[in-house]
This record gives structure tokens, C-alpha cells and sequence, in this order.
């Protein structure tokens, strides 16, 4: 049995805090159980080299993980020495924002999500996508060079979900103590209205059949579009697709 007698399809507690850092355009203190994360959207009036003079904006990420979040301290990263997980985990966000929007229509503009993990539990990357998303619908709501642009640029929402087996049992949403058990583990990526954006499984010593595989998928797909109706709660009148 799991902690707190949840069910194995069933999700952590999920909140989003809007509006938690009073500087950025947009920010979302987002939890997970026990894991949290500051979700913050900035926009900086330029773009990368490769896109100036091309009317297209860009969106950026970047991932920590502070060094109070873990029981014994996590160094703080320094420029230059970014570690080899943090630089995956933040182009995986960037990546799955970037699949969501129209950056034709964002203008020379580049929107940075700032993902900061004060508490790990256990899906820091999937509570990091989640809250950035409700980050940045924030800033479209907020900034005043965003907005009226939400529609135009925000084609679908985007939430993230991890799935494991445990002694040959499929799980939802993994805690820390049951993600150091898996034999599989696999995180997804998905938009509101059902597709694919990323999906990354590998077993931890263990193989796994194809239709384990299908139910990790489909028990992941359930707790995305949970997350998503957990965004459009949170967010209400900001919610930026019909």
C-alpha cells in the first residue's frame, strides 16, 4: 500500500499558488505531494542571434534544484558548472512549451520559465512542466506587451506525468521512496487535447512487455488530463483555449 493509502492510478495532492513571486510577469508556486517547485515567466524584449530580423519570439528554460530541497544539501549550481541533469531536464521544458505555442505570432520576444525545486519528493520535472505552463499563461495575462496575444500564440495546454512498476505493479505519479524501487520508470509529456509531446522509460535493470508499456501510457494520460483541469481551476478567467 502506498503512503497516505493511495491507490496505485490515483495522484498527490496537486495545488498551484498563483502569483507567489510579486516581480515576475508571471509565476505559480506549483506542488506535488511533498515536492515543490517556483514556476516563474520573464520576458525580455530580444531574441537568440539565429532569430533576429525574423519577426519570431522564443522561449527558454532553466532548472535548479536548490540546495535545501533534498534531506542532505544539493550544491548550488554555478555558471559553467551546470550539472548533466538540470541541462536535460530544462530543455525537456523548454522543448515541451515550444510544442505548444505559435511563436510566429510572439513577436522579437523571448519568454524565460525560471523552474526552481525548494522541496524533491519525486517528479520535480513533471511538477516544473506543469507549473510552467500556468506560469506563463500568467505572463500573457499580465505582461503588458503580452497581452491579447494569448490566443494567437497558445494553441494547446501542456501537462507532464510520471509512471513506474513496482514489483511488477504500475503506478501513477511516483514519490521519491517509490521511484528509487522502480524497475521501470517513465516520464510523459502531453498536450490537453490528448497528444504526445515526449515520452522517456527506460528499466532500472528490469525489461518490461509491450503491454506494460500500454498501461503505463494509459495510466499517464489519466493523470495528465487531470493535471490540465487543475490548471484550467487554477488559472479560471486566464485560461487561454476555449
Amino acid at each position: 500500500m502506498r503512503t497516505s493509502n493511495r491507490a496505485e492510478s490515483a495522484l498527490r495532492p496537486i495545488h498551484f499558488e498563483l502569483g507567489f513571486s510579486k516581480n515576475a510577469s508571471g509565476s505559480v508556486l506549483a506542488r506535488c505531494g511533498n515536492t515543490v517547485v517556483l514556476c516563474t515567466c520573464s520576458v525580455e524584449n530580444s531574441v537568440p542571434t539565429f532569430l533576429v530580423g525574423k519577426g519570431k519570439g522564443w522561449i527558454t528554460a532553466e532548472y535548479a534544484m536548490l540546495p535545501g530541497s533534498t534531506q542532505t544539501r544539493k550544491a548550488r549550481e554555478k555558471a559553467g558548472k551546470v550539472d548533466g541533469r538540470s541541462i536535460e531536464i530544462q530543455r525537456l521544458i523548454g522543448r515541451s512549451l515550444r510544442a505548444v505555442l505559435n511563436l510566429d505570432q510572439l513577436g522579437e520576444r523571448t519568454l524565460w520559465l525560471d523552474c526552481d525545486v525548494i522541496d524533491a519528493d519525486g517528479g520535480t520535472r513533471t511538477t516544473a512542466i506543469n507549473g510552467a505552463f500556468v506560469a506563463l499563461c500568467l505572463a500573457f495575462e499580465h505582461h503588458p506587451d503580452l497581452k491579447g496575444l494569448a490566443s494567437q500564440v497558445i494553441r494547446d495546454s501542456v501537462g507532464a506525468m510520471s509512471v513506474g512498476i513496482i514489483q511488477g505493479v504500475e503506478y501513477l505519479d511516483l514519490e521519491y521512496v517509490e521511484d528509487v524501487q522502480a524497475q521501470v520508470d517513465m516520464n510523459l509529456v502531453m498536450t490537453g487535447s490528448g497528444e504526445f509531446i515526449e515520452i522517456q522509460g527506460t528499466g532500472e535493470g528490469h525489461t518490461f512487455t509491450q503491454s506494460q508499456l500500454f498501461k503505463l501510457i494509459d495510466l499517464g494520460k489519466k493523470g495528465i488530463a487531470e493535471v490540465t483541469q487543475l490548471q484550467k481551476q487554477a488559472l479560471g478567467s486566464a485560461w487561454p483555449l476555449n
